[in-house]
């Protein structure tokens, strides 16, 4: 069972953004199935074109989907969301320390904030699916694993810091097609950076992930790391802004547009 309930999986994404607003959390994947989730990052205005910059130098882990004016709270992507609202669980930065994980953030709002959504793996779990490929943390109602690895983003302004990524298990004869499905969607990660010994990206133990859960592997699994959305929050923490609202890992904002938009073949 999907941690947040038997149905949650068959959840709209409006009733799956309604449920949220109420204060239900916990990890997306699977929820809302055939619609797009989305990384959040809130930074104020006068490092919003630091930000950007930063997304359009590290394409892989900060594929942006949308920018919002300063103070704006709502997003063509999902017809009357609330972005201070609508999202399972948030983490609130102050000079890149964590000081809160709420469930909504209005009182934490400001109107000089940019908000940035940024393309998420889950988008393209659906095709790894149709694909046949296990997804072992859906399986086991986990959150995804997601380590901190040694690589380096190219720096952009203020803003630096290492890249992110979220690792699956992958089945040997499954490699290939997961390798396929996630190279046709660029806009939320795309394929793989990595296959294999972990020691490679600088991660010393899969069994314990800096963000998400520990995910447990069949013997012959090869561990397959994809860039992360939460790579801007490992910029918050090594650059210190002096505010951030970012979303909490594994908990994302559910979209109205289809996986599929995405799909470049």
């Amino acid at each position: 069972m999907h941690p947040l309930g038997e149905h949650a999986r068959a959840w709209t994404p409006k009733t799956a953004r309604a449920r949220f607003r109420s204060g239900v959390s916990g990890p997306t994947a699977g929820i809302a199935a055939g619609h797009t989730q989305a990384n959040l990052i809130s930074v104020p205005a006068d490092w919003a074109y630091d930000m950007l910059l930063f997304c359009q130098r590290n394409p892989g882990p900060c594929p942006v989907l949308d920018v919002t004016d300063a103070g704006s709270w709502t997003t063509p992507l999902a017809e009357g969301a609330d972005l201070r609202t609508d999202l399972p669980r948030y983490r609130v930065w102050e000079h890149g320390e964590l000081v809160d994980e709420p469930t909504d953030v209005v009182d934490r709002w400001r109107d000089d904030l940019v908000s940035f959504l940024i393309g998420c793996s889950f988008t393209f779990e659906w095709a790894l699916t149709e694909a046949g490929v296990p997804l072992r943390h859906i399986e086991q109602g986990r959150n995804v694993s997601m380590y901190v690895t040694a690589r380096r983003c190219r720096p952009a302004g203020r803003l630096h810091g290492p890249m992110v990524v979220s690792m699956r298990p992958v089945p040997p004869e499954h490699l290939a097609a997961a390798i396929r499905e996630s190279s046709l969607m660029p806009a939320v990660h795309g394929s793989p950076v990595h296959c294999g010994e972990p020691s490679g990206l600088g991660i010393r133990s899969l069994a314990h992930p800096d963000f998400g859960d520990a995910v447990d592997a069949e013997p012959d699994d090869i561990p397959v790391f994809w860039a992360c959305g939460v790579t801007p929050q490992a910029a918050v923490m090594a650059s210190r802004p002096p505010f951030a609202i970012t979303h909490a890992p594994g908990q994302m904002f559910l979209t109205d547009a289809r996986d599929d938009q995405y799909r470049v073949a």
